[in-house]
């Protein structure tokens, strides 16, 4: 395609130096990549700025840049804009021949409760006879067909290139995660969804934001920016009502208190699962058997109920899905061990996360609650301490560990984990090997035990110094129940 229809109509654009009639056969973000005829996008980050690399782009291949500033030694043609970020989402529309416009789009934003609403929802509108497609931290759902993914909202190449694929594939309605990075970087920018969902905000990628507050102005940016048409609010959340009162849009909200307009009655929380009786305020009103467990379940199971409702989806419909649902990839996983004490995988990485999880399990668990976790490095230092104290108030034992130590010596973070810990009556050992702390919590198991695997959950790896090693916690128990002579 053409560079110059690739930027018609494009906001941004500051000035066109050079041809722009040049055939574009390919988008490239990594200047490393060799390629065709590809247009570079110059983007400036906060460790590296890539207008620097822009002479190896064109080494490798690329016949045009799209830039922030001119690069007055490279003779090629160049399209300065006043954000490549916001650029290279308008152009990975055009190329890709705007495949949202063709498509239902459904968004869910929040720290917590994104995969799995949006699983939640994609079995409702399958039930309904919809064809889905899933873009989340698990990667990228096309029916039961499963694509990898590195980020929970992708770059604009790689979400309309997936966008393109969906539709080809037959898809109608795309649920999406959205992450507070990529509202802050511009990768939605362009699209339309029909309906954004809230769902909660607590501390969690303040390494990136620096604060809550510039966090939650990201979050909010989704819905005050023109990306929505619809807005569904989780009313037992006070952030909601800064975001209700800055929106003109149509919305609704969901919770269990009694102001939210769809909201949850007769709650019983059970190791096979919640049940709950939805109210649709004085109208309608049906019970809900699902098969997951906990209370941060019945918000998520509301929000996707709120959200199908504004989707013209029928009571009918939402309760075969939310009911359909037997298990969501790394999200309160009970893991099929053949003994008797359980294990559950669960990807609870933030404070709220494990807390929400160990009440959860201490609900139902018939003896101790034993948790393995550890916190990810080059992230927010600040929740560590504070996840250490919350394993140490709410398990009977906890068993401090390497979650994805990345760059960071991982007894760095193990010391700032145990400072929290330290600070309440606490019983908890540290197994800097992660393996060989959920060995040891397998040894230490008694019948009616819960052992919790959290921070990992459906990841299969885990970095360090910058290389990711194979670790995927299934596997890992299964080895290891047969190591220690359980089959």
């Amino acid at each position: 395609m053409k560079l110059s229809n690739l930027i018609e109509n494009m906001p941004y654009i500051i000035k066109i130096y050079g041809n722009s009639d040049v055939n574009i056969e390919n988008l490239i973000l990594d200047s490393r990549i060799k390629t065709e005829n590809g247009l570079f996008f110059c983007i400036s980050g906060a460790v590296f700025d890539a207008h620097n690399f822009a002479k190896q782009a064109i080494s490798n291949g690329n016949i045009a840049l799209v830039v922030e500033r001119y690069l007055e030694d490279i003779p090629v043609p160049q399209i300065v804009v006043e954000t490549s970020r916001g650029a290279m989402a308008r152009i990975s529309s055009a190329f890709y021949n705007h495949p949202e416009k063709s498509l239902k789009l459904i968004g869910i934003t929040g720290t917590k409760g994104k995969t799995t609403t949006s699983f939640m929802i994609k079995s409702v509108f399958e039930s309904a006879g919809y064809n889905v497609g899933v873009i989340g931290t698990t990667g990228n759902v096309i029916g039961k067909k499963h694509i990898d993914s590195k980020l929970t909202t992708p770059d604009p190449i790689d979400l309309y290139s997936t966008l393109k694929l969906m539709l080809d594939e037959g898809v109608e309605v795309v649920v999406m995660e959205v992450s507070a990075h990529a509202i802050d970087m511009l990768r939605l920018d362009g699209l339309r969804f029909e309906v954004g969902c809230f769902t909660n905000l607590s501390q969690d990628h303040l390494d990136y934001f620096g604060d809550m507050e510039t966090y939650f102005q990201a979050k909010k940016r989704f819905f005050t920016s023109g990306y929505i048409k619809n807005a569904v609010l989780n009313s037992d959340e006070d952030s909601s009502v800064i975001i209700e009162n800055d929106i003109n849009i149509p919305h609704i909200t969901y919770g269990i208190g009694a102001n939210a307009d769809i909201y949850a009655r007769n709650i019983e929380i059970l190791e096979s699962g919640a049940s709950f009786n939805i109210h649709l305020g004085n109208v309608h009103n049906f019970d809900i058997k699902m098969k997951m467990t906990g209370n941060f379940n019945v918000y998520n199971a509301l929000a996707a109920a709120a959200v199908s409702l504004v989707m013209n989806i029928d009571y009918d419909h939402i309760k075969m899905g939310l009911e359909g649902v037997t298990s969501v990839p790394g999200r309160i996983e009970l893991l099929n061990t053949h003994t008797n004490f359980s294990i559950i995988l669960d990807y609870s990485h933030s404070p709220d996360s494990l807390k929400n999880i160990l009440e959860t399990v201490r609900e139902f668990a018939k003896n101790r609650v034993i948790v393995v976790f550890g916190c990810g490095g080059d992230r927010d230092h600040g929740k560590r301490p504070i996840m250490g104290r919350t394993a140490g108030e709410l398990a009977d034992y906890s068993i401090i560990t390497s979650d994805n130590p990345r760059m960071e010596n991982p007894f760095r973070i193990i010391e700032a984990i145990e400072e929290g810990i330290k600070k309440v009556d606490a019983r908890y050992e540290i197994v800097e090997n992660r393996r060989e702390a959920i060995k040891n919590a397998i040894k230490m198991a008694k019948e009616g035990d819960f052992i919790i695997l959290a921070g990992k959950g459906h990841e299969t790896y885990q970095e360090r110094m910058g290389v990711k090693h194979p670790f995927d916690e299934k596997v890992v128990v299964k080895e290891l129940l047969i190591e220690l002579g359980f089959n």
